[in-house]
């Protein structure tokens, strides 16, 4: 088990049972006992530094957190004996009050030796140079009083705060020899003055000349501390002395003041912001109360009597009224240091949660959620980049805030169904660096924007593609317009003056039939004409569904055209591309995507050679034509929208293929139209193995 928590459970009762019997009995029982304290001691003295002393314990583990909780509750402890021996007196006259005596005497020494060891370590709990080290050690020599006045003194010393003296009390088990050196134990350790001057010198010395660090760190303490001297000497050698007394229970209120002040400023007792308990949220809120609650009363415990209570009533409301905001600062200050700032946390995820439902647009929602992150996490500059089209982040952050400088302190993906969709980069802090709790925040942000980002980026990109759609439809209705019309003009200009002039010879061949002129050799001419009109159907039937492509399949109706293409032409294919016959609207893509790139080519290449590769991969046909032309050159913006290459993106993009046109380089000759169209995924495709075939 953590020593803290021993120390708590050990240390805790002993010090509640102690306060517990002096309020007991010297605020029902007998008030009148040792009434040169009174309460005022244990409550303004001591208390406030045992309760900071059990709270520091729920905190920190560190080595001077469990000595200020020792030496406070030590200091209980010397209370309540004081008030046990006051109320039972008679038992000074029994021979084991020497070895009761010193429990007395050990208890207060070990009160002065733990808390001049943290004032003089005070904040870290370990001095800076070796002297200090070394002269640390010796704070622990008021710890020798009780043992040694056993030994050396003829008589029961006792402590000089209890009131009573001891030189009437024989102490049987002093050693006769020992006796000479009773004055030396007396004045160096019994009254511990050389301990305590120790203690202030290596505090001051660490307060006037450390470093820079140290000076900021333990100014404060011994400010408190010096205060508290100078309050106990006057209380020692001036008593009675208006004020004195109120000097010492501000001292003593005002020292673990001062050592908060440590903690938020420093983070003394190796206290920071975490993720704490309720226990620790608890306790912090019991200490502030103490604490305010031993100023409010301080006044009114001093001065009562000769204040009345009616005035000791209001001057007390007066002082409650006047330090709430004291305390609620406080309060606030020592839940941002052990909390961190957890409303600012809080406030920040659900005003984030608000802006991710608002945003409309992927911009508008990244530039939401900078400005969040910054707000929440006092961040000097958040910046949001999001995954580009090849899977890197872009240069170009999609949201900033702030001025961007140097490289970012924390960072955080955002990662949604094992897709990182972005990053957000955080600046350094504007105070203070970034704590554990503040770094899961920042990933839990992250976590949460990842799927709206995600949400947002795909209603983007959905829309993309409903305009694309559109666009590709009115592109079809358009394209099968201009068919409609080549086929009026093809059977206007062809196939019907054909007719018209079979007709006519006809007509022609009657008169002269009737006249007896007719002759075989012009009957035979208008059968060559009818087989002529006939090709021609054919042809133009052809140009819409070519019977080769329904009879022989995709290859065979590529190459039927290779004869007529007017450059060299070559188709490449395996055999099992050549022998796979393809759904209907596959086949019919492919050939006129084919026939579309060649023409094109033909058109504008001025190409010496072409080429056509077919193969079969993963579920897809392949198609590359390529030339040796002059290349793509400059495209211009029209092209994309319409001509032979918007054909083919519609054509193939109906299927859900796609189209890729490139360039060979560095020449910049030559063009590559690469066509992937998938083969499973079409309605009444064949089943068939899949795997790679090159042709």
């Amino acid at each position: 088990m953590d020593r803290r928590w021993v120390c708590l459970a050990t240390l805790g009762p002993i010090g509640v049972a102690a306060l517990v019997y002096v309020v007991v009995v010297r605020g029902f029982l007998d008030p009148d006992v040792n009434s040169d304290h009174g309460l005022a001691w244990p409550l303004l003295g001591a208390l406030p530094l045992f309760v900071f002393g059990m709270w520091l314990l729920t905190v920190s583990a560190s080595r001077i957190a469990v000595l200020i909780a020792l030496g406070a509750t030590a200091m209980l402890v010397g209370s309540a004996y004081e008030t046990f021996l006051h109320r039972n007196l008679e038992i000074l006259a029994e021979p084991w009050f020497p070895l009761v005596n010193v429990l007395g005497l050990t208890a207060d020494a070990l009160a002065t030796s733990t808390l001049l060891v943290v004032f003089a370590t005070f904040p870290s709990g370990v001095p800076e140079r070796r002297w200090q080290r070394i002269a640390v050690v010796f704070l622990w020599t008021p710890l020798l009083a009780g043992p040694l006045t056993l030994l050396t003194s003829p008589y029961v010393v006792m402590s000089p705060f209890i009131g009573i003296s001891g030189d009437a009390i024989p102490n049987p088990y002093a050693v006769p020899w020992l006796e000479w050196a009773y004055p030396g134990v007396l004045f160096l350790v019994v009254q511990s003055w050389a301990a305590v001057a120790l203690g202030v010198t290596i505090l001051a010395s660490r307060a006037l000349f450390g470093s820079p660090e140290v000076r900021a760190g333990t100014r404060v303490m011994a400010l408190a501390v010096g205060s508290a001297m100078v309050a106990f000497v006057l209380w020692t050698f001036a008593p009675g002395v208006p004020g004195i007394e109120f000097l010492v229970y501000a001292s003593m209120i005002a020292i673990p003041v001062a050592a908060i002040h440590g903690i938020l400023r420093y983070g003394a007792f190796d206290i920071g912001p975490g993720e704490r308990g309720a226990l620790v949220e608890r306790s912090s809120n019991l200490l502030i109360t103490v604490v305010y609650a031993a100023g409010v009363a301080t006044p009114a415990l001093l001065l009562t009597p000769p204040l009345r209570t009616v005035p000791a009533i209001l001057l007390t409301t007066i002082l409650a009224v006047v330090l709430l905001p004291a305390r609620s600062w406080m309060q606030r200050r020592l839940h941002l240091a052990l909390f961190g700032d957890r409303e600012r946390q809080f406030g920040m995820l659900s005003e984030l949660g608000a802006r991710l439902e608002q945003a409309g647009e992927p911009r508008d929602l990244v530039a939401h959620l900078a400005a969040g992150v910054r707000d929440g996490l006092d961040a000097s500059w958040v910046r949001i980049r999001l995954v580009g089209a090849d899977g890197g982040l872009a240069e170009s952050p999609a949201g900033t805030v702030g001025d961007v400088a140097g490289e970012s302190a924390e960072s955080a993906d955002l990662v949604h169904a094992d897709e990182t969709l972005g990053r957000i980069e955080v600046g350094p802090r504007h105070r203070g660096e970034y704590s554990d709790a503040e770094r899961m925040l920042l990933r839990t942000v992250a976590s949460q924007a990842a799927a709206s980002v995600a949400n947002v980026r795909l209603s983007s990109l959905l829309a993309e593609q409903l305009v694309e759609l559109t666009a590709s439809r009115e592109r079809l209705v358009a394209a099968q317009d201009d068919e409609r019309r080549r086929l009026e003009r093809d059977l206007h200009d062809g196939i019907q003056q054909n007719v018209v002039a079979q007709i006519a010879g006809l007509r022609l061949a009657r008169n002269r039939l009737q006249r007896g002129e007719l002759t075989p050799a012009e009957l035979a001419e208008l059968q060559d004409q009818a087989r002529e009109t006939l090709t021609d159907l054919r042809e133009l039937a052809q140009g819409i569904h070519p019977p080769v492509l329904s009879d022989n399949g995709l290859v065979a109706a590529v190459e039927s055209g290779v004869a007529r293409y007017p450059i060299p032409l070559s188709v490449e294919a395996d055999a099992a591309v050549r022998a796979e016959r393809y759904p209907d609207e596959v086949e019919t893509t492919a050939y006129y995507v084919v026939r579309e790139a060649l023409a094109n080519t033909a058109k504008h290449a001025d190409a010496t050679h072409a080429s056509v590769a077919l193969a079969r991969s993963n579920g897809h046909l392949r198609i590359a034509i390529t030339d040796d032309g002059r290349g793509l050159g400059t495209v211009s913006p029209a092209s994309a929208t319409g001509g032979g290459l918007a054909n083919i993106r519609d054509r193939v993009a109906a299927l859900r293929g796609t189209v890729q046109v490139s360039t060979a380089e560095p020449s910049g000759t030559g063009t590559t139209v690469l066509v992937d169209l998938p083969v499973n995924g079409i309605p009444g495709a064949p089943a068939t193995a899949d795997g790679d075939r090159l042709g």
